[in-house]
């Protein structure tokens, strides 16, 4: 993405949710001035970290004694919780010369458990206030540590590149000399020299999916952006796998929700589908049930209906996770729905 889509992009994940975003970009490709550009069209007072001229202390504050406890006085740069919306900016993350700053800050840039402020050491940031990295990409050519994949996975990675079109617009607005524009205008490959592919280990995690689940609740990118945005949580394979499979409808399994209140509608459908597409369901249900096990009887002849429709096999697994449910299992034992659920219960109590 280039400097203008990844402004759209941190003022979503800034203002609608506490996630981290993380800007991987070359030297000079104007990741801080984006940053500022951003903070300030969202109306955030913008507070710069330069980590990489930082140590602990800098962090953390200084020790003093209040009596016998120990407490650490805050840092200057820290947003007080009456101060207005601010975002602090961790610059050159990577660029931490002592390993103790990094492990340090660790805690900073991790989202906040939920229910919980984000917290650093002692202290706890209002959630009015919110965090933003970014680092030049560990390719050899910068004298970057290489960040763990701890780290990593708490974090929305955004690849941010050289574009000129967005340089254009950029330059014009501020009045660069025109004689340089005109030049780069008919020699736009001189813009700048990448450098190295940006790759980060960005693999899928329970945390990632998480994520992406924050991020498709609360935002909304132009098409274009929303793959990438997903690629920098769970990695470029899950991401394109998982854009096809929401497009490609037609394919999806059916929902929990859709067995359980709208089963007239999708019967056809159901009986249908795949043995591989059916255990998806299966498990949506079972997952769903254990979560929220009391059904309205509607429901309960709907999903009992369901089991009515799957191969034998799929049956008697699914009957048997759901009698680990005592309320889903009181619901299907009823004599009513013996035709159903009889049999699989019967093969159940002789392996019992």
């Amino acid at each position: 993405m280039n400097i203008e889509q990844m402004k759209i992009v941190i003022k979503e994940i800034i203002t609608k949710t506490d996630l981290t975003p993380c800007v991987v970009g070359h030297r000079g490709v104007g990741k801080s001035a984006g940053i500022i550009q951003a903070c300030r069209e969202i109306e955030r007072r913008y507070v710069s970290l330069r980590l990489g001229q930082m140590e602990v202390g800098d962090l953390v504050g200084i020790p003093y004694r209040d009596g016998d406890v120990m407490h650490w006085s805050r840092p200057s740069w820290w947003p007080g919780d009456d101060e207005p919306p601010t975002v602090v900016h961790c610059d050159e993350l990577n660029r931490a010369q002592q390993e103790d700053t990094l492990q340090a800050i660790f805690q900073f840039v991790e989202p906040p458990v939920e229910g919980l402020l984000r917290s650093l050491h002692t202290h706890h940031l209002s959630r009015r206030h919110k965090v933003i990295v970014s680092i030049n990409p560990p390719d050899g050519t910068y004298q970057v540590a290489t960040l763990d994949r701890a780290l990593i996975d708490r974090m929305v990675m955004l690849f941010v590149e050289t574009d000129y079109n967005c340089w254009a617009r950029y330059a014009a607005r501020q009045g660069l000399d025109g004689d340089v524009r005109q030049f780069l205008a008919g020699n736009s490959g001189l813009l700048a020299r990448q450098g190295a592919p940006m790759e980060l280990q960005v693999e899928p995690t329970e945390r990632g999916w998480e994520m992406v689940s924050v991020l498709r609740r609360n935002c909304r990118f132009p098409g274009d952006l929303e793959m990438e945005v997903y690629a920098g949580i769970i990695g470029k394979e899950a991401a394109i796998t998982f854009m096809r499979w929401l497009a490609d409808r037609k394919g999806r399994p059916l929902t929990a929700a859709e067995i359980l209140n709208d089963w007239p509608q999708v019967a056809g459908q159901a009986e249908k589908q795949r043995d591989d597409i059916q255990a998806a369901t299966i498990n949506d249900l079972t997952s769903s049930l254990q979560v929220s096990p009391v059904l309205a009887s509607d429901q309960e002849a709907n999903l009992v209906a369901y089991i009515a429709v799957l191969p034998r096999d799929l049956r008697f697994g699914f009957v048997k996770s759901l009698l680990k449910i005592p309320e889903v299992a009181l619901g299907i034992a009823q004599d009513k729905y013996d035709s159903v659920v009889f049999d699989a219960i019967q093969i159940i109590s002789r392996e019992a």
